[in-house]
């Protein structure tokens, strides 16, 4: 139901889409965390009451129809670029609440350098770092999060750290910088986890507006299509194997 639609007579509404929302149907495949994740952030802005001074970033990955989804402005950035962008918005408007929206080939991968920089300066913007271990647009290929052994399309016989290093651990190395306030890693695949993770991108936005600093929460995922699984067994990957590697908690939280 659209947020602005009337309730029949005798009935009553309990559960809406949230006012920052859009109502374009989502491009993400069955069992995509992205649309849950997408969500969350539209609550908090809805509950922050920023979406009029709100500006999100769209990246190039499975989120590169963003600005389809929300009630706010947007820009597009280039590949890994969207710390950057972002910064200079800030800078630009420091009454803007800038937020960037980032997959792990996106952040992790050609956007490093940009996440690194912007969180040790840091930059009075929040990130949201999708991780679902995998190249999911282009096809499913490696990515800077892919798990030791995890088979995909340039590694089908799983990674093979000798050849190929170890999964980047993005929140773990901006939690040693002076400069980043904040930095979480949360999940989503099941009812408790998404309320953590919701309180956890409140808090992202909440900081901003506090001017603490660089805020960042990474929300591990899944990604059924290419793990070639189903949406069920897809949260059963995050749980048994994703967050052996990447544990969830509070990796850094500045007081001020």
């Amino acid at each position: 139901m659209l947020a602005d639609a009337k309730i029949p007579e005798g009935y009553v509404r309990v559960f809406r889409r949230p006012d920052s929302m859009s109502d374009a149907p989502y491009t993400y495949c069955p069992g995509c965390h992205h649309g849950v994740i997408g969500r969350l952030v539209a609550e908090a802005i809805d509950e922050l009451g920023i979406r009029g001074r709100t500006v999100g970033i769209a990246p190039v990955g499975c989120a590169v129809f963003l600005y389809r989804f929300y009630r706010c402005d947007f820009v597009q950035a280039a590949h890994g670029r969207a710390c950057a962008v972002a910064t200079g918005l800030k800078r630009a408007n420091p009454d803007l609440i800038v937020f960037s929206y980032q997959g792990d080939g996106d952040l992790a991968a050609i956007g490093t350098a940009e996440t690194v920089h912007a969180a040790n300066r840091g930059e009075n913007i929040t990130v949201i770092f999708v991780n679902n271990q995998i190249y999911g647009m282009t096809g499913g290929e490696m990515a800077p999060t892919t798990l030791p052994g995890q088979r995909t399309v340039t590694t089908p016989e799983g990674r093979d750290v000798r050849a190929t290093g170890y999964p980047l651990k993005i929140s773990e190395m901006l939690a040693q910088l002076d400069g980043p306030a904040y930095i979480t890693r949360q999940a989503v695949y099941d009812v408790r986890h998404v309320q953590m993770a919701r309180r956890a991108i409140l808090q992202a936005f909440r900081n901003q507006l506090e001017g603490k600093g660089f805020s960042m929460v990474e929300v591990v995922a899944a990604c059924p299509t290419n793990l070639k699984v189903s949406p069920v067994d897809g949260n059963k990957w995050v749980t048994e194997q994703a967050l052996r590697y990447f544990p969830l908690g509070d990796l850094k939280v500045r007081d001020r």
